[in-house]
This record gives structure tokens, sequence and C-alpha cells, in this order.
């Protein structure tokens, strides 16, 4: 039997299973460097096993909108995606007890604050952490300063199952400045990769 939390009265039992389902279907993938298949937004491609690291992009006009998205960080701070409209948005699934996300957390820390005078933002999601201590203390061993959804539950993950699911942990969408999303990695990212993603997106004139 599903326990569900102390916030189900507010969700239909039939959301509930899908946040269930979703949620274990990231588990069961958990840290893996999952290579996503062909399909695209709301192609319903939320099944990866294991293998290298992959990145599809969305041509500009063909992207899916980015739902809405807003909850408490780690350090109990307000903060929506909405916010951020006008700006490129790194929005990276990751959780303390994941090595790859532990591999890709330097990267990230690095490329956030190469990025940021370009008008890149970046922003965890936290995700299925016991405790907010350990989320905390994972951005403090790898010098991560931007913010980070507290997302035990699986919300934030739910509210992306009709545009670009992330399908792994660690997983990365990559939001354009019109709030569409422009690429998805599956697995551990990259420098080399995510830096020609947010090159291209900042170039001038870019899509």
């Amino acid at each position: 039997m599903l326990a569900f939390p102390a916030w189900t009265p507010r969700l239909t039992v039939a959301t509930m299973l899908v946040v269930a389902a979703l949620i274990a279907t990231v588990v069961l993938s958990k840290c893996s460097g999952g290579q996503s298949g062909p399909g695209g937004p709301g192609s319903g491609d939320t099944n990866y096993v294991g293998g290298s690291v992959g990145t599809t992009g969305f041509k500009a006009g063909q992207r899916a909108a980015a739902p809405r998205v807003a909850g408490a960080t780690l350090t109990g701070q307000r903060l929506s995606l909405s916010s951020y409209r006008g700006d490129v948005v790194v929005l990276n699934f990751w959780a303390s007890w994941c090595a790859p996300c532990r591999s890709e957390a330097p990267v990230l820390a690095r490329l956030s604050r190469a990025f940021q005078a370009k008008g890149v933002r970046f922003v965890g999601v936290n995700f299925k952490d016991p405790g907010q201590a350990n989320g905390e203390a994972y951005e403090r061993s790898f010098g991560i300063t931007y913010p980070s959804l507290y997302d035990p539950d699986g919300r934030d993950l739910l509210a992306f199952r009709k545009t670009v699911p992330p399908s792994a942990i660690p997983s990365t969408l990559v939001i354009d400045r019109t709030g569409h999303i422009a690429a998805r990695i599956i697995g551990a990212a990259t420098y080399t990769s995510l830096n020609t993603l947010l090159s291209q997106l900042t170039a001038v004139g870019s899509g």
C-alpha cells in the first residue's frame, strides 16, 4: 500500500498515482546515465535504462513551455521559475545520495559562475532526500551558491510530466529566455556539453 504524504488531500488519488509512478521510475533509474531515445515534448518517453549520457535539443518554435514551478528552497526562501523569465535557466534535478550528481556538481558550480553575467540562472531541485540538512551539506561541499528547491515528494518532478519529464537522477533541463524547454540532459552533465548549449542560447540572436 502506498503511504501518501500530508499534502495528499489537496490532490486527487489519480494524481497521486501518477506521482508515485514517476517517483518509482526515477528511483529505479536513480544515478543513471540513461540515454534518451527518440521522442520530444509530450511524447511520454519517461523510461530510461542504463547507457551513456543523453542530450536532446529542441528547435525554437518546437519547444514545450516549462510549467509553473514554485516552492521553498533548501534555505526556506520562496522561489518561482516565472521570476527568471528573460533569462536562460538551467534546472538541475539532483539528490545528495546520487554519485553522478556529485560528479557533475563541480561542473554546474563552475558554469553557474561563468555564465551569470550572460543572463543564465541555475536552479537545483533537490529530489527525494531524507532531509534538508543533507542537501545543504551537499551544496556547501561543492561550493554551490545558486538556490535549490526542496522537493522531497516529487511535486516539482510531476509538474513536467506533460512536457519534457526528467527521468533519471541527475537530469538537467535548459530553459530558454522565453520560458520554453530548449534541451534535456539525462545523466551527469559534462562541462563541454552544457557549456556548448549555454553558449548557443546566449549568443546574440539565438533562439
